[in-house]
């Protein structure tokens, strides 16, 4: 149990492409097919950590990301903590922008329009 506790705290000190790597390890030994069966569920089991251990890393960034581009300066990194406090969060979706004024263009004529 104790291994385990210290393999996951780890593990967890990889940065995003460390996990990729070792991932890619995995999926090559599995891959292979020579492991015994236990070794291929530890393995496997592994893999599973390894890729919670990356969405969870690249869900941190992408709140990083949110997080610098819903600040007034956008240069500058904010605590977490702070970010929700200091400014509110801008939306993702664009604005819809109107159609220009003017004479409508007619349609593109129907293919059966076309004498070839």
């Amino acid at each position: 149990m104790a291994k385990e506790v210290a393999k996951r705290e780890k593990d967890r000190e990889l940065g995003y492409e460390e996990v990729i790597g070792r991932l890619e390890e995995i999926v090559q030994r599995l891959e292979a097919g020579n492991l015994p069966l236990e070794e291929s569920l530890k393995a496997f089991e592994e893999g599973v950590g390894l890729v919670r251990l990356g969405e969870a890393k690249l869900n941190e960034a992408e709140k990083r990301v949110e997080q610098l581009l819903s600040t007034p300066q956008g240069d500058r990194a904010v605590p977490l903590e702070e970010a929700g406090r200091e400014a509110p969060r801008r939306s993702a979706s664009r604005p819809v922008r109107s159609a220009p004024e003017g004479p409508e263009e007619p349609p593109p004529p129907d293919d059966a329009d076309i004498p070839f």
